[in-house]
């Protein structure tokens, strides 16, 4: 009985101690230039309908059930996706436009596990006619969760699908 009690206190222990040293947030973003003006990025950006040309994950599942509701490319928009494992359930919406700078949203992931997190994309000049994309989204690991994230990189997991996502951008808008 003893030696059980051990195990449990050291196995609560060993939780708490893990809780304590798990990241508490993940924040990713990657950034590519794209060789067109910042106004005709911007206006591909801001707009859910667009994303799919370019989106990894639409790749991934072409048969995806996709519905819209809001004005495309205006503070309240979503995108609302049903498609297979690799890219479940969830939606999009857009939270905040900085006309031609940012643009703000919310992911809210349903399936294969609820996950909320900001995302956003940024636009600058970096030339005369030469764009620079940032995307990125960031949020919180909430318990037990946030221990899983100790072995695990979300930089990692999700950093190549925005590397690839944001190559396809600049392949569509350049040719």
């Amino acid at each position: 009985m003893t030696t059980l009690l051990y195990i449990v206190v050291g196995l609560v222990l060993l939780i708490l101690i893990l809780a304590i040293l798990a990241p508490k947030t993940y924040n990713v973003s990657r950034s590519i230039v794209i060789n067109q003006p910042k106004d005709t990025v911007f206006k591909i950006l801001r707009s859910l309908k667009e994303q799919d040309k370019w989106s990894p994950w639409a790749k991934r599942d072409p048969d995806m059930k996709k519905e819209f509701r809001g004005t495309d490319g205006e503070v309240g928009s979503v995108s609302y996706w049903n498609g297979n494992k690799e890219v479940g359930e969830g939606e999009q919406e857009i939270t905040k436009i900085i006309d031609g700078e940012r643009i703000e949203g919310e992911l809210r992931f349903l399936k294969p596990r609820k996950l909320e997190s900001d995302c956003y994309f940024e636009t600058r000049e970096v030339a005369a006619g030469n764009t620079e994309v940032t995307w990125g989204f960031s949020g919180k690991n909430k318990f037990p969760f946030s221990i899983v994230m100790l072995f695990m990189s979300m930089d990692k997991m999700v950093g190549k699908d925005f590397e690839e996502g944001l190559s396809a951008l600049k392949s569509m808008l350049e040719d």
